[in-house]
């Protein structure tokens, strides 16, 4: 009689696959190898997953090869030497010809050196403004490659 009553719980399992190992408040790290710092990057609040960092108000900071460059970004992602940067993104160059761009969207590959844009952009160079699509940078060489290109270049 008990069983026609009472019907029996029906719960269900639920497998959370991408759950953080770790949360940060005010996050920093730093990657050294043997001629010092490699790296930098901070945020305001970090995950750490089994695969990357997932970082809010990232500030990144590359120090690895012969130039230097800052990466500013509300959100970023940092995954097997990428880094994902999203919404109001800002690159710096922080070698003498002060080449800065800014964007909503950029995707950095620690090991090339190249910056990938495939939104609008903005790049300040030398007193000049340069707009367009499809950014791609490289720092190593300091080329630029770029479609729709419209420019803004005062000649002294």
């Amino acid at each position: 009689m008990i069983f026609f009553l009472f019907k029996p719980l029906d719960i269900k399992e639920k497998i959370f696959k991408d759950v953080p190992m770790f949360e940060f408040q005010n996050f920093t790290m730093y990657e050294l190898n043997t001629q010092g710092l490699k790296t930098q990057m901070l945020g305001s609040r970090a995950s750490k997953y089994s695969d990357r960092y997932q970082i809010k108000d990232i500030n990144y900071t590359d120090y690895s090869k012969k130039y230097r460059a800052n990466m500013l970004a509300k959100n970023g992602i940092y995954k097997a030497n990428m880094i994902y940067l999203d919404t109001n993104v800002t690159y710096k160059s922080l070698k003498k010809n002060n080449f800065t761009f800014t964007t909503q969207h950029a995707i950095y590959n620690k090991k090339t050196a190249r910056v990938k844009v495939k939104d609008k952009y903005t790049i300040t160079f030398n007193g000049g403004v340069i707009h367009g699509t499809s950014l791609e940078y490289d720092a190593i060489k300091n080329k630029v490659f770029s479609k729709h290109v419209e420019a803004v270049y005062i000649l002294k």
